[in-house]
């Protein structure tokens, strides 16, 4: 299942990433998709805030993984910098899923090979304008899939046809 959303500006991307991390549990992970400059950490911003997290959220993109504590902890891995999907399994990304917290990653798709078949998946793109970005959020696996119709909700300010 994928929804479709659409943001006009930084603020509103971030507001429906809020959306979506109300719907989140622990044990989630969370793929964001995207050309540079797409969106992904003001994607990021938003849904840390939409976890409660309340200090600065910047791209792990050097140090490569960033926890936070909110509501849930939350692992926001940027995943750029990585060659191989070996460094994601020397990286312990597997790993972070079981653990208790949220799983966020960056440029997500060069790993879900090695992350569990259960994911929601953020793509992010630019839109008709500078200031516009679709988003499409593909729903993989049991996990969000029992959660769809709360999620579309969450997401009805923004959704598009």
């Amino acid at each position: 299942m994928t929804l479709a959303a659409e943001t006009i500006g930084v603020d509103q991307t971030r507001a429906l990433a809020a959306s979506v991390a109300e719907v989140a549990r622990s044990g989630d992970v969370v793929l964001l998709v995207g050309e540079l400059g797409a969106g992904k950490t003001a994607f990021a911003q938003g849904f840390a805030a939409g976890l409660g997290v309340t200090e600065p959220v910047t791209s792990p993109t050097f140090t490569l993984v960033r926890t936070y504590t909110g509501r849930l902890r939350l692992h926001h891995v940027d995943v750029y910098r990585l060659e191989n999907l070996q460094e994601a399994l020397d990286l312990g990304l597997a790993e972070m899923v079981d653990e208790d917290a949220v799983t966020l990653v960056e440029w997500g798709d060069a790993v879900a090979p090695t992350l569990p078949p259960d994911f929601l998946e953020v793509s992010l793109a630019y839109g008709a304008d500078d200031d516009r970005r679709t988003v499409a959020l593909r729903v993989v696996g049991r996990r969000w899939s029992a959660r769809a119709e709360i999620l579309a909700k969450a997401l009805s300010e923004w959704a598009v046809a």
